[in-house]
Parts: structure tokens; sequence; C-alpha cells
């Protein structure tokens, strides 16, 4: 007797699928060199796709800090925070956060993705409202539609659609929530104005800062602390979530805000409940990092620099061509090309010049959008940027050389 087909049998058809789109992803295998460079499946290649931002993921101050926690905590965490993982050391690290970004305190998780889809479902339910920016980062969207109250996506930055959608709704309780840098388009948002529509209807802001805490503001202390919406200046409506493997240089994140809002997470979010908290080691490095962002401005400072001189150049490189460089002031500089094969295609060109830009490609940006994602850091040098400016102007000039015309086909 022949055994019926299994659904599982779809899933090598469903990969092919995915190859002949184009969305097929990749990953690759890396080891970290000097500086900027990495080894990537066996190649040496510069790399401009890390959101390092201030080079100190591979700084040796952080490293000694973590072997010091290791040799004083191990290497785990043990359990939960809510049951015998909140150590000392983690403790210390919120009281460090909470400080730093001039609020009144902080709650430690494990990850981004997770603070975000356990803190959304912790403060909003059936019943209520989420209204969302189009361009959110996906663990903002999951967050959402695991919280199951009513979704209301508002176009990118639109606060009109905004200001209407929580006019129109008749829920009791509402949530914005908004990245502050958006991660593939590196605009800001004007977050003052979506405080001012959350004051206006009686709504908490959720702002997620990935990309802005330790580049952003007054000696790196985030966008929140940019337009002077900390200490004094501070919302009760607003809740301030930033991550801590990107310009912080290590793993984790943090929620800070209001101290009912913060105790409530406590008790309701369930990815911070049910997990095993970060190890210690972790929290030992991060504290150190918090030191060197606050006292190197010379890194933001550099940071800055380099995304002006990349701009300036690619202005000049890129004149002639339909690839466009999208307007940020942040270290994320999106280079749109359109379609995904051609995003594809040029960063195959930039690799086979002994330089690594990632190609993003749908769902991940908008049908149309394929783009590489620039990402510069305080450890790249002003030679690193020219070179990848001189290597995108022979990759585009290539690209658009005008394909010849055979006899038979002008016959």
């Amino acid at each position: 007797m022949k055994a019926s087909s299994s659904w599982l049998d779809e899933f090598p058809g469903r990969i092919a699928e995915l190859e002949a789109a184009g969305l097929r992803r990749r990953r690759a295998v890396v080891r970290p060199l000097d500086g900027p460079w990495v080894q990537v499946d066996g190649q040496r290649l510069l790399a401009f796709c890390s959101n390092d931002y201030l080079g100190l993921a591979g700084h040796p101050v952080l490293a000694q800090a973590a072997c010091a926690g290791a040799s004083e905590f191990g290497v785990g965490a043990g359990a939960s925070p809510l049951v015998s993982g909140h150590s000392t050391a983690n403790a210390a690290l919120e009281h460090d956060l909470a400080q730093f970004v001039g609020l009144p305190r902080a709650l430690y998780f494990y990850a981004g993705y997770a603070a975000n889809i356990g803190a959304v479902p912790a403060l909003v339910g059936k019943g209520d409202a989420v209204f969302s920016d189009a361009l959110n980062h996906a663990c903002l969207i999951d967050g959402a539609r695991l919280s199951r109250a009513a979704i209301h996506r508002y176009g990118h930055a639109d606060l009109a659609a905004l200001d209407a959608a929580l006019t129109q709704s008749p829920a009791r309780r509402k949530l914005v929530i908004s990245d502050a840098v958006f991660s593939m388009d590196g605009d800001r948002a004007d977050i003052p104005a979506l405080l001012s529509l959350c004051e206006r209807h009686d709504a908490l802001l959720l702002l997620d800062d990935a990309h802005g805490f330790g580049v952003l503001g007054p000696q790196g202390r985030g966008s929140l602390a940019h337009f002077g919406l900390t200490g004094a200046g501070a919302s009760r409506r607003v809740l301030y979530m930033a991550t801590l493997g990107k310009a912080a240089g290590v793993a984790g994140a943090f929620i800070a805000g209001d101290e009912p809002l913060v105790e409530w997470l406590l008790q309701k979010a369930r990815s911070y409940i049910f997990a095993t908290a970060a190890p210690p080691l972790l929290a030992f490095a991060l504290r150190a990092g918090l030191r060197l962002i606050e006292a190197e401005d010379h890194r933001r400072e550099h940071l800055h620099s380099l995304v002006a001189r990349l701009r300036e150049g690619l202005a000049a490189a890129l004149r002639g061509t339909h690839w466009t460089l999208a307007a940020s002031s942040t270290p994320i500089q999106p280079l749109l090309i359109g379609r995904s094969d051609q995003a594809l295609a040029a960063m195959e060109g930039l690799r086979t010049r002994g330089l690594w830009v990632p190609a993003i490609r749908p769902p991940t940006v908008p049908e149309g959008t394929a783009r590489l994602r620039i990402a510069l850091s305080a450890i790249h040098t002003r030679d690193d940027v020219d070179r990848l400016v001189q290597a995108l102007a022979e990759v585009a000039a290539e690209m658009h050389k005008p394909k010849r015309t055979s006899p038979t086909e002008t016959a």
C-alpha cells in the first residue's frame, strides 16, 4: 500500500521557490579579525554590515570585565529573574542603565526581541488598541500580534494618519509603538510629536531605540535625551526600550520608564518571567561599556564624520545612476537599488572587491526597495569609507553599462 504524502515533504519545494524568487537567505560563517575586517566563509573582507556602531564589541576593557564576571559568577544565570537569576550584577546594571538614560527605573531583558514581544502584550490586550508605524521592526509587530489588541497600522511617519486613528479609536487603553531610528531606512521618528499625540489622546508610547542608544543624544544617552525628554523632562507616558548588542557592544536589552510601568512589566512580561536571566558576566561587560560610551565622545564624533564623508562621496559617485542614497543622518545608510536580483548582484560585485555589504530584500523591506544596507562604525577609518565609495562607483558603472545589441537583434 502506497504511503500517503506528508506535508513535511513540501519543504524542499518551498525552499526551491524561495531560491527561484531570489528570497533565500544565506547564513555566512564569520570570524572577526582586526578592526572592521572579518573572515567570511574563509574570505577576508572589509565589513560594512555590523551594528557595532561604536566599535566596542571587541574592546579589551569589555572583554576583561566579562572575564572578571565569569570568574565571580560563572557563565550562566541558572534560572529566571523571578526565581534565582536576578544576580547582584544584573541588579547593578539596571540601576546604572536607569541613571544613564535619565529615567526612574530599568528592567534588563536577555534580548531586544524578547523585550518587545513581552512588553506589548503586557501593556494591552483584547479590547485595547495598538498603533504601529508601517516600518516598525518585526519584534514590535510580533508583540502587537501577540497582544490580541486591535492593530492600527499607520503610514510611515504619517502623524496626521496616526492622529486620525487615535481620534477614531473607542479603546480606553491605547498604545503607540515606534522605532526611534528605523533599522532599514536609518531615519528618525519625530518623538516630541509622537509624545504630544499620546498626551492628547491619553495613550502610552513604547519607543524602540535599538539604533539610537549610544549613538544619539548627549554622551550617547539616546533619542529621548536628544530631545530633552529625560530627567526633569521625562514623561510617564513613555516607555523607552534599547538594545545592548549594538552600540553597547555586548547583548541583551532594557526597558526604562516610570516606576509603576516598569514594575508592571516585571510582573506581566512573559518573556521576562519565564526565560532564564542573562548571564551576570554580560552585566559586568555592559557596565564597563556604559562608562566608555559616556566618556568617549570622540567615537561618536568620528562616526558622524564618516557618515558625512560617505554621503558626500556617494553623491558624486552615483550621479547618473538610478541608485538612491536614502535620507539618513545615522550610521545606517541604505542605498536603494530596486530589484532583489540587482541588489544581490551589487553585493556580489562589492564582495569580489573585498567588501561585505548585505543586500536587504523583500519581505524585510517593501517590494521595489531592495537595497544595500551600509552600516558604519567608529572602528572604520576615512580610508575604509573612501574604498567603499570607489568600489560602489565601479559596481554601479558596470551595472548601468548599456547592453550591446547583436546584429541579429538590430536586423
